[in-house]
């Protein structure tokens, strides 16, 4: 029987392997966001042998909390792993005393279950790269979105 265990863990680096792996854009280089915020891991498997499922990046930059990643195995996608992660970065902002959290996401579909809408991108905070990447619109056509918690 799986067991699943999410943890906070301050370690951006240990997480970009598994990103990287699970399609998320990034070297292995990249360093921390700004303003990190928290980074969470879920594992299964004993302490002595975990095995990374998902991981989520909450970072806070232009004074917005930002949703920098957030990734499943895909061998764990239906486990809603991915909803406990946005669910406890949700809660997180919240008692942070935050009042909306953006994300700048690949699959909006998935971000519009949790409430996140849609916006320009001129409406947004300056927080992302990604749209000075060479891979925008040219095959990768991001949306900004918002969840507004007030």
């Amino acid at each position: 029987m799986l067991r699943f265990k999410m943890k906070e863990t301050d370690d951006f680096k240990g997480l970009l392997p598994f990103f990287i792996e699970n399609g998320l854009e990034y070297s292995e280089d990249e360093e921390a966001p700004e303003g990190l915020v928290q980074c969470w891991k879920v594992v299964h498997g004993d302490e002595n042998d975990e095995h990374l499922t998902a991981g989520l990046v909450l970072s806070k930059r232009a004074g917005e909390y930002v949703i920098d990643s957030v990734g499943v195995s895909k061998l764990f996608r239906k486990f809603k792993i991915g909803k406990i992660l946005m669910d406890k970065a949700i809660k997180t902002v919240i008692e942070k005393g935050g009042k909306r959290i953006y994300i700048v996401a690949k699959v909006p579909e998935y971000f519009k279950k949790f409430g996140f809408v849609p916006i320009k991108r001129e409406e947004a905070p300056d927080f992302s790269e990604c749209f000075s990447c060479e891979q925008f619109g040219n095959g990768c056509d991001p949306q900004v979105m918002r969840l507004d918690l007030e």
